[in-house]
């Protein structure tokens, strides 16, 4: 299989796994008291495979076709996955408690929020 073909699929599920968190967490929004879905957890793992999968394939195909795969930013890449791995530890944490907290649930949102900006923003 070619491996551009590889990166779209990967494309695809990292954008459906991030557009995954925030809607779960927006339908967390209006409910009183909150609890965590864990679809919020393999939402995010889903994201971080297929980013991983997409960085990955990124250099081979750089070295194909530089112009068409132009290298990513390694330090915007770098806070992505930072602000990923942030998402999931307050998951997994928070999956186990009775009430999802507005706290966490803000603070959660806010990160997903801002790791879709800094992929839009951050050229």
């Amino acid at each position: 299989m070619d491996l551009s073909i590889i990166h779209t699929i990967a494309y695809i599920l990292h954008m459906l796994g991030i557009l995954g968190i925030l809607v779960l967490l927006l339908t967390q929004g209006t409910k009183k008291p909150r609890k965590f879905n864990a679809g919020v957890l393999h939402s995010a793992a889903t994201a971080l495979i297929a980013g991983l999968i997409m960085v990955g394939l990124q250099y081979p195909l750089n070295e194909k076709n530089a112009t068409e795969w132009p290298l990513y930013d390694n330090t915007k890449i770098a806070v992505k996955l930072g602000v990923v791995l942030i998402i999931l530890v307050l998951g997994y944490r928070q999956n186990k408690k009775s009430v999802f907290t507005t706290g966490t649930w803000a603070t959660m949102l806010g990160l997903t929020v801002a790791n879709i900006v800094i992929a839009y923003a951050w050229r």
